[in-house]
């Protein structure tokens, strides 16, 4: 994945600033569980109060509470208190009391707290003696229906009966403290509210503002957290894209550069898929990555701090949970990951078997060999598909698994939980906020599987790319280049030998030859004699493996690529023509090229009645790969293509095949003046394509068996002798 990380370097401030937000939305969703929290133990079962200690109490509940303490104890509490100026004329029971010190002071909150529950403890002690009320009863008659008048019939009670008082344990859980302590609070503002007239002490407004505050600050994050959701999936999309179009921008690249020994290395089928579904993988991966990366971690990592704070006793269930599914995912990945390898080969095999068949529409049509060619594909098809169900299947099966596991551990947490709130060890806000926790745990858990599931595919696929970007080249330009000569070319095969890679033979060998500019030197031969190597070589589609070709004493090695094939008028054995126009066709490398040239080349190519007759003219629509044109008339476009650039060498490959003799002579009768001054190339299969080249080649396993005249060889070549006896007539030949 080297070659991803490479290519994300250009987007990295983009990455940074993904990262940063996905940090921030995970940070703010794992406070939402926290609000809602607050929301159901302070705002619901709290009343909203948020202080451990009443900010203000009447005299009379100041007096009363202080008399249900130790003499030292209650001295130091009714000191923290002070009267609030205005009614110094009125009695201490019927003042109003402020608190002096923090609202949350521990020492204080503590001591506050567990009076109220022994205060509680000895009344429900009493109503079960009295036989008044049953214990559940006196429980939630003193805990949940306390009011101002219930509070003080209690203390008058316990006053009446001290040991009750005394012998009322004493809470250890500073959870049951902290609650006790919250219901009295609430009993001095309503006493405060109901007797007094003191509006800041309305408990329902409290309570409303509270609830309204914590809504609106998890609406607040909330959104923020959406808000940072979209934003990172845009600059996931612009970074996943960006890298995308990058990677088949430099596939692109780097196989226009390839020479003919690179693309034999890599079937076509397979450079297609590299570039587009291999680069579809790794933009893929990339996409859930950025997303998921910190994501899932801060996510994953934070949920468990905050779950185990919230309430260790139940930790764990999410230890038994993350281990139940960790053991899902292994056994998984396990099985399937081998899978994934296989799935890039069998889509490769499947482009291939579809492009023969398309490319091989018509042959495969006349030799009624359809059943065969569809068993074919079908074959590659089931294959991929039997790979691909597979693989699916056993992805399908994992979310049941993951929803059931969810489900089961929401259970446990529920079922335990609820036995601690019973035992006052957790709150029920605090529940819920361990559920959601547990959710962020798992999920990011299967998050982070589910890109180590997409890993070994966006892996496999980064690496045929890589394999493509870091092939080496063979032909490259000279680090001392030379411009290409002036004047006319003169071409020079020096000793010149070949041999393709892995090969154990030469496919050419001692090719000496000089080919002068206003000639035309023909090359003939039976197949496989090297024909079209030989001038693949001049292209520098291949370099030669021994001697050297020159021009005008320049090596071609040390011309650049582009300035020597500039200078080459090729038309290749099979006839390539581009989705356009005629005119786009021959003016192909050269836009601004006059029309002028464009319809002199067409001329000189015998292509002007089928043009005129083509509806626009020049502009008429060439088809993919000129499907809607003849063999002979795509031969004459592509001739007129190579005419138009105006060349100093010409290179036909068999490119008069097609054409019948008629217009075969009138082309080559054409060519001559408008090559004049031009070094001449004809690769061919009729002798009497080439009867009147002033020199022919002839070739035979690679080698140079005669060159002369059509005459000369006639005389002292028999392999030329014979291919021109099994093509022409005895008058023909004399």
């Amino acid at each position: 994945m080297k070659i991803v990380i490479r290519y994300l370097r250009p987007f990295a401030a983009l990455v940074a600033l993904a990262l940063v937000l996905l940090v921030g939305q995970a940070l703010g969703e794992l406070n939402l569980p926290n609000i809602t929290g607050d929301i159901v133990n302070v705002g619901i079962q709290g009343g909203g109060i948020t202080e451990a200690l009443p900010k203000q109490i009447s005299g009379k509940g100041l007096i009363t509470f202080t008399r249900m303490m130790p003499e030292a104890e209650g001295a130091r509490f009714a000191a923290a208190y002070a009267a609030k100026p205005g009614g110094e004329a009125l009695p201490d029971a019927e003042r109003v009391f402020e608190l002096q010190t923090d609202p949350n002071d521990a020492a204080l909150s503590l001591l506050f707290g567990q009076t109220g529950s022994r205060i509680l403890q000895g009344a429900m002690a009493f109503a079960e003696q009295q036989g008044a009320l049953g214990a559940e009863a006196a429980a939630s008659a003193a805990q949940e229906d306390l009011t101002p008048a219930r509070f003080y019939e209690f203390a008058a009670v316990l006053m009446m009966e001290p040991a009750l008082l005394k012998s009322a344990p004493v809470s250890s859980e500073p959870m049951l403290t902290e609650q006790v302590g919250k219901a009295l609070i609430k009993v001095f503002y309503d006493d405060l509210y109901e007797n007094y007239g003191v509006a800041e002490a309305d408990t329902a407004k409290i309570q409303k503002t509270y609830i309204y505050q914590k809504g609106l600050e998890m609406l607040l994050l909330a959104l923020a957290c959406g808000l940072a959701s979209v934003f990172v999936g845009l600059l996931s999309s612009k970074i996943s894209a960006g890298l995308a179009r990058n990677l088949r921008r430099a596939v692109f690249a780097k196989v226009q550069a390839f020479s003919k020994a690179e693309i034999d290395c890599f079937s076509t089928a397979s450079l297609i898929t590299r570039s587009t579904n291999d680069v579809r993988q790794v933009e893929q991966f990339t996409l859930m990555g950025i997303r998921m990366m910190a994501f899932a971690p801060v996510m994953g990592f934070g949920g468990l701090v905050m779950a185990i704070r919230t309430s260790p006793g139940l930790s764990w269930i999410i230890a038994v949970s993350v281990g139940a599914l960790l053991a899902i995912l292994g056994v998984v990945l396990i099985v399937v990951l081998p899978k994934f390898k296989r799935l890039q080969g069998l889509i490769d095999k499947l482009n291939l078997v579809a492009r023969e068949n398309l490319t091989g529409l018509m042959v495969i049509r006349a030799y009624r060999n359809e059943q065969h060619e569809a068993k074919r594909f079908g074959e590659s098809a089931k294959n991929l598909r039997k790979t691909e169900h597979f693989v699916y299947c056993s992805m399908a099966t994992l979310l049941p698994l993951l929803m059931l596991l969810m489900q089961g551990m929401s259970m446990l947490v529920i079922w335990f939980g609820g036995k601690a709130i019973e035992k006052s060890e957790i709150q029920v806000g605090d529940m819920l906020a361990f559920v959601q926790y547990s959710m962020h745990i798992v999920f990011s858990f299967v998050f982070l599987a589910m890109m180590f599931v997409m890993l070994p595919r966006a892996s496999v696929s980064a690496g045929r790319i890589k394999e493509v970007l870091e092939t080496d080249i063979t032909v490259r330009d000279s680090k001392t280049p030379a411009a290409f000569p002036e004047g006319d070319a003169t071409v020079v095969f020096d000793s010149v030998r070949f041999r393709y890679a892995g090969a154990e033979e030469d496919a050419l060998s001692d090719i000496s030859f000089t080919a002068k500019p206003g000639q035309t030197t023909a090359i003939i031969g039976a197949t496989g004699a090297g024909k079209t190597t030989l001038v693949n070589l001049l292209e520098r589609f291949y370099d030669v493996t021994g001697g050297a070709i020159q021009i005008n004493g320049v090596d071609i090695r040390s011309i650049p690529q582009k300035e020597l094939r500039g200078q080459i008028g090729f038309v290749p054995q099979s006839q390539v023509l581009f989705s356009g126009s005629i005119q786009s066709n021959v003016a192909y490398g050269a836009a601004d090229m006059a029309e002028e040239a464009v319809r002199a080349a067409i001329e000189t190519a015998q292509a002007t009645n089928f043009v005129a007759e083509a509806e626009g003219g020049l502009e008429a629509t060439v088809a993919q790969a000129g499907a809607n044109f003849s063999g002979g008339q795509k031969q004459r476009l592509s001739i007129a293509r190579a005419l138009a650039r105006k060349p100093k060498i010409y290179v036909f490959d068999d490119s008069f095949s097609a054409l019948d003799y008629k217009t075969d002579a009138a082309l080559r009768r054409a060519l001559r003046q408008s090559t004049e001054g031009a070094a001449v190339f004809i690769i061919a299969q009729r002798v009497s394509t080439i009867l009147h080249a002033e020199q022919i080649i002839a070739l035979e396993d690679g080698k140079i068996v005669g060159i002369g005249t059509h005459k000369e060889l006639l005389r002292s070549c028999d392999v030329y002798r014979e291919i021109a006896e099994s093509q022409l007539s005895k008058e023909e030949l004399a």
